[in-house]
């Protein structure tokens, strides 16, 4: 991942064909090792491809990759099959989060006004 942001790095500074040598001399300055199999290989996919398209091509791939809310579904799958019984159910978890949030806050083991 560092190899592919030293990589952007150097696109954004103006290089629009950052070698291995800029790759280094990026995680270089920061104290990060570069990993000289990782870049070639980095380098070898990006060979003559545009960087914005690349990105554009990315998020496509990115929006269909489920993130989070299976809580949700498993709740929305539940709800049907047992009727009104599951919406009660749902309200005395979420009364019972805010209790511990609320005890946790008031257990942090020091008073401002001591």
């Amino acid at each position: 991942m560092k190899v592919i942001a030293a990589y952007l790095l150097a696109i954004l500074g103006g290089n629009t064909s950052p070698s291995a040598e800029d790759i280094k001399g990026i995680l270089g300055s920061v104290g990060a090792e570069a990993d000289d199999d990782r870049i070639e290989f980095l380098l070898s996919e990006v060979k003559g491809k545009d960087i914005t398209e690349l990105i554009a091509s990315g998020r496509e791939k990115l929006a269909s990759v489920p993130s989070g809310g299976g809580g949700v579904a498993v709740a929305a799958a539940v709800a049907p099959v047992s009727g009104g019984a599951a919406a009660p159910a749902a309200s005395e978890v979420k009364e019972e989060k805010k209790e511990e949030k609320e005890e946790s806050d008031d257990d942090m083991g020091f008073s401002l006004f001591d």
